[in-house]
């Protein structure tokens, strides 16, 4: 027998073996973004989040996320993981929110079922893809100051603008 069908044969199980490792990936990338989630905004500074409620992982909440603009009364994408004691996802919860959502970000140990939460907030156009697992990536990250945010606030609930950066500086301040 010559060694060219021999060759081919292992070239042939080369591709289908890497095939089938992409198949099964589970990572969710930049690309999948551009091409799910295209951009035209509704309302001057609209923006996205990724949106699921109690997802099995990030994957799922990324993947299967509606393609919808924020409402203009909300400013962040809020995320919240719940993991088992091996750091597994339990179930991944994403949407728009308010300023005074974000003001307790951070990890939990346990909860009253054995389970670590993490919650984080960040401000941007589908800022939300990765998930928080630790008091590292649990945080409050915003690209403009609080004080720009107070404005906003005002207009929809009756708090100061101090009141709103105290609060914020003392939920940061126990991290």
């Amino acid at each position: 027998m010559q060694p060219w069908p021999t060759v081919a044969w292992a070239l042939l199980l080369t591709l289908i073996a890497d095939w089938l490792k992409t198949v099964q990936a589970r990572d969710f990338t930049v690309k999948d973004i551009i091409y799910l989630h295209p951009s035209t905004t509704p309302y001057p500074g609209g923006f996205k989040c990724f949106t699921c409620d109690k997802a099995a992982d990030n994957y799922d909440c990324n993947r299967w996320a509606p393609d919808a603009y924020c409402p203009r009364e909300t400013r962040y994408c809020y995320t919240r993981h719940k993991m088992d004691m091996q750091g597994d996802s339990v179930s991944v919860t994403k949407r728009c929110v308010a300023l005074e959502d974000c003001l307790s970000t951070g990890c939990t140990e346990d909860d009253h079922e054995g389970y670590k939460v993490c919650t984080a907030c960040c401000e941007g156009n589908i800022c939300n893809m990765p998930l928080p697992t630790n008091e590292t990536d649990a945080v409050f990250a915003t690209t403009s100051p609080l004080s720009g945010s107070c404005r906003l606030a005002q207009s929809r609930l009756p708090i100061s603008c101090f009141s709103i950066v105290i609060t914020a500086f003392l939920s940061f301040s126990h991290i």
